[in-house]
């Protein structure tokens, strides 16, 4: 009786962090589609900083849909790399001056502003949790390993 309640809690806790961690994916996601417009009007045809914001939000979107349905190993994984991935990028470009590399623009920008924090934040929590959840998927779903018997012992007959 006791070991099923702490499953079912283990499973509560467990959903509840997969539901942080698609609603901080999303939360980066819904910022840079409002932002995607004001910043894809210095390459309006091409690959902008509003293009790559899109696609930065196609990927939020699709990584938290999977964490919600799948939380698998592979589901966390995926959201790490996308909440880390675009918090690094956040942090670089306010910090450093990185040319325009091919056809990816310049996006070089010096100031702190409301919606930047609020991204940053989440995409830190969304990668930060994702990181300790890929971590505790792995210890409790590993699968206790069968003794074999010693190949001279007689197996029972049926």
């Amino acid at each position: 009786m006791r070991k099923r309640r702490s499953l079912t809690l283990d499973s509560g806790r467990f959903l509840a962090l997969r539901i942080v961690i698609a609603a901080a994916l999303g939360v980066s996601a819904v910022i840079h589609i409002q932002l995607a417009p004001t910043y894809q009007q210095a390459a309006p045809g091409g690959i902008g900083q509003g293009t790559l914001f899109l696609v930065q939000a196609g990927a939020a979107i699709l990584t938290a849909v999977v964490v919600l349905l799948r939380g698998s190993r592979a589901s966390f994984a995926a959201a790490a790399i996308v909440g880390l991935s675009s918090l690094a990028a956040v942090i670089v470009y306010r910090y450093i001056q990185v040319p325009a590399i091919g056809p990816l623009p310049s996006m070089y920008e010096p100031v702190w502003y409301t919606a930047k924090v609020i991204t940053a934040v989440a995409e830190a929590a969304a990668g930060g949790l994702a990181i300790l959840e890929y971590a505790l998927v792995r210890k409790t779903r590993q699968k206790p390993r069968r003794r074999r018997m010693p190949a001279s012992t007689p197996t029972p007959a049926e």
